[in-house]
């Protein structure tokens, strides 16, 4: 989302500047062919620019989707250890318990024997 804005920002820059750039060249005092030649010069550059820009931000974007991925990956398989010795513990509490249970009541039908 935030590189999009930053992206969209550039780009409004840009063209704004481009803009600039040719109205700059349409009020200058110049012969019709250097003024042409001027004008496809500077929009050329400021294509060129624009498409670094673009190019930058997608590969930033690429970078913080892959980061992202990455740190998802490392929460889930962290969780999924947290989740699996939590359940190795319940089952020894289980398992405790049962086994109290039964000594238990082994000891109330030894003592009513008695």
């Amino acid at each position: 989302m935030a590189s999009e804005d930053a992206g969209n920002k550039v780009g409004w820059f840009l063209l704004g500047a481009g803009l600039g750039a040719i109205l700059a060249l349409l009020f200058a005092p110049k012969s019709g062919r250097e003024l042409r030649e001027e004008i496809a010069d500077t929009t050329r550059r400021s294509l060129d620019k624009a498409s670094e820009g673009y190019q930058t931000a997608k590969e930033r974007a690429l970078e913080l989707a892959d980061k992202g991925r990455e740190t998802a990956s490392d929460l889930i398989e962290q969780t999924k250890t947290g989740v699996g010795k939590q359940k190795d513990r319940l089952s020894a509490a289980l398992d405790a318990g049962k086994s109290a249970y039964r000594e238990e009541r082994e000891r109330a039908v030894a003592s009513q024997e008695d």
